[in-house]
């Protein structure tokens, strides 16, 4: 039996503009014509079009799936496992993208609201990335001290993001007029200005002993999403993250030390 594009588009469910793009690409070219030349689909050619919204459905682009068909000697269970794998990382990903979103919503509910001209009154350049923000969420989500950390972010009042941010400024004035002097990481003006950041994290965030700061240092170097968020990209110089890591970790060298 035979069935013409307009027949396989309605119980396909499929647009007859695809079918044709489909035919050009020879990905699915119908096996008969009609006398007037009309493109018929025969019972084989619906079963290859099965096969490709099969395909399509879990994600394969058409040059895949056409590739998957040509050879017939194509292990499918391969390609099927490949992409059983992939969509399991999307599928963590998106449970991660949701746990995220979630948490926002809950900062939202609790925290302050600001509208976006006091945002940026507030802010200034200092930008939050969604994505660095999912993997730090995930990455310390078992750390009593980021929930602390992020409980009290929430719950803090525009006055208070207000002075924090303040404060952060002008630490941060002073780390560049440090760096820019060429004073050195483990001297005592450099290490002066860790301690200050040290405490600053503690007053407003969370407890910061010298420990968990060498960790907050080492993500300031390995990831330039998070120096971002002390240092915005118009303030910063070439080094000024390894500068500011160095002088941490001396600071935490010389807690121990005490």
């Amino acid at each position: 039996m035979s069935y013409s594009v307009g027949q396989v588009s309605g119980f396909a469910g499929i647009t007859v503009r695809a079918l044709h793009h489909y035919d050009r690409t020879g990905l699915l070219t119908p096996s008969e014509r009609s006398p007037a030349g009309y493109r018929l689909y025969s019972d084989a050619d619906l079963a290859r079009l099965q096969q490709i919204l099969f395909y399509r459905e879990l994600g394969f682009s058409l040059d895949e799936i056409g590739a998957i068909l040509q050879d017939p000697q194509a292990n499918a269970l391969d390609h099927l496992r490949a992409r059983h794998r992939l969509l399991v990382e999307q599928i963590d990903k998106l449970r991660r993208l949701v746990e995220v979103a979630e948490h926002a919503m809950e900062v939202q509910q609790t925290g302050v609201e600001l509208t976006p001209q006091e945002r940026f009154e507030v802010f200034g350049e200092i930008t939050f990335d969604l994505s660095y923000a999912t993997e730090a969420h995930l990455k310390w989500q078992d750390s009593e001290g980021h929930r602390r950390s992020m409980a009290r972010a929430a719950a803090h009042t525009k006055e208070d993001w207000r002075q924090i941010m303040a404060e952060a400024a002008d630490w941060r004035k002073r780390l560049i007029a440090a760096f820019d002097a060429d004073e050195a990481a483990d001297g005592d003006l450099a290490t002066g200005l860790a301690e200050e950041h040290r405490a600053h994290v503690s007053r407003w965030f969370t407890p910061c002993p010298p420990e968990m700061h060498r960790r907050i240092a080492d993500e300031y170097v390995a990831d330039a999403r998070g120096f971002a968020l002390v240092v915005p990209a118009s303030e910063q110089r070439p080094g000024l993250a390894a500068y500011l890591h160095a002088a941490i970790h001396a600071n935490a060298d010389r807690r121990a030390a005490d």
